[in-house]
């Protein structure tokens, strides 16, 4: 017991730098600086509204998800991979991300407007506030130079590094949300046009979750036109092996993005009496070929990107272009093959580890 607890103030103590509050989505509809980018963000939550501000959500659960749509400004001197929050100068569009306007929309609405183009979904993870899991949105498309436009499913995280269970709830809880969501966006597209869903975290797990409740639901018409990318995936070893067994294999197959080195899943797995997280596992090892093989996924190690970040967010220099991670070889395409493969920074390249099959 006494270890779980040291355990859970270490988790509290590596959160405790300054955060910005939700006063960052107070709109601000100045003049936009020359060079500055605007980023249009359709947000789906399952986050109650803030009370005493507008347009933010906190972490309480509203069965009634909320539709709207967020324009975000991106700095003229932004640097890929970082949000350039406001500081004890305050906040300014000509050196921060700044929310211009937003817009609540109903399900019909927030519906016509995913028709009209394609559309990348983003789910967040554990430990993350509304107005970080928007900007980070905004960030992903301006970078990653996402031709569709993003989407964001955020669901009522505590955003406190002490909250792991009740995220776990939290996430569980908005399971049908985020399938409902899934329907909204393959609906009326090709297989061929699959949307591009990246989710970090725990939401990793969420995404996982409701994929299986979507097949056992009979839906392989939303299941066959989704690419899903699971960033630093906080899910069970034993837990991921039962899901695919359910879930089966997808047409547009998996991919995992793990790092052997991931301080918070190493603690999510000793909070878990040291069940390994899957976005730990070492691709080296030949178990963990012949899963990626037998399930038909792609399990890429992304270690070696140096970052400044925490271990657990090195997803985001790689689909940033950071340290030497091309656009044309990001993971939303261009690596077809099943199996595991080790990322190679030096020309952005993915070298496989063991057997790999043809998508």
């Amino acid at each position: 017991m006494l270890g779980r607890l040291l355990l859970i103030l270490t988790l509290a103590l590596a959160g405790c730098a300054a955060r910005p509050g939700p006063e960052v989505l107070a709109p601000d509809a100045g003049a936009l600086p020359e060079g500055a980018r605007l980023v249009r963000v359709l947000t789906m939550t399952t986050r109650a509204p803030e009370a005493n501000l507008p347009g933010a959500f906190g972490d309480s659960r509203s069965i009634r998800p909320s539709w709207l749509e967020y324009e975000v400004s991106v700095p003229p001197g932004h640097r890929p991979g970082k949000i350039e929050w406001p500081d004890r100068n305050g906040s300014s569009a000509d050196r921060n991300f700044v929310m211009r306007s937003r817009q609540t929309l109903s399900r019909d609405a927030f519906a016509k407007r995913l028709s009209r183009e394609g559309v990348g979904l983003y789910v967040h993870g554990f430990n993350t506030r509304f107005h970080e899991a928007l900007f980070r949105t905004a960030q992903l498309s301006v970078d990653a130079h996402i031709e569709e436009k993003p989407v964001l499913f955020t669901w009522p995280s505590a955003g406190y590094p002490g909250a792991y269970l009740a995220d776990r709830d939290a996430s569980d809880f908005s399971r049908a949300a985020l399938a409902d969501l899934l329907r909204l966006l393959t609906k009326g597209r090709s297989a061929s046009d699959a949307v591009p869903v990246l989710a970090h975290s725990m939401g990793a797990r969420l995404t996982m979750e409701t994929l299986v409740q979507l097949r056992l639901a009979g839906r392989d018409d939303v299941l066959d036109r989704i690419e899903v990318i699971l960033a630093a995936p906080d899910i069970d070893i034993d837990l991921f092996r039962a899901q695919m067994v359910s879930l089966g294999p997808m047409k547009h197959p998996i991919t995992v993005l793990v790092s052997s080195d991931d301080l918070a899943l190493k603690l999510s797995s000793q909070l878990s009496v040291r069940r390994i997280r899957l976005g730990l596992v070492d691709v080296r090892d030949p178990a963990v070929q012949r899963l990626a093989v037998a399930t038909g996924i792609r399990i890429v190690d992304i270690t070696d990107i140096p970052t400044d970040d925490p271990a657990h967010s090195r997803y985001v220099g790689l689909l940033s272009g950071e340290a030497g991670a091309v656009v044309e070889n990001t993971l939303f395409g261009e690596v077809r093959l099943a199996g595991a493969f080790v990322f190679n920074q030096i020309g952005g390249v993915f070298t496989g580890i063991g057997d790999v099959l043809a998508d």
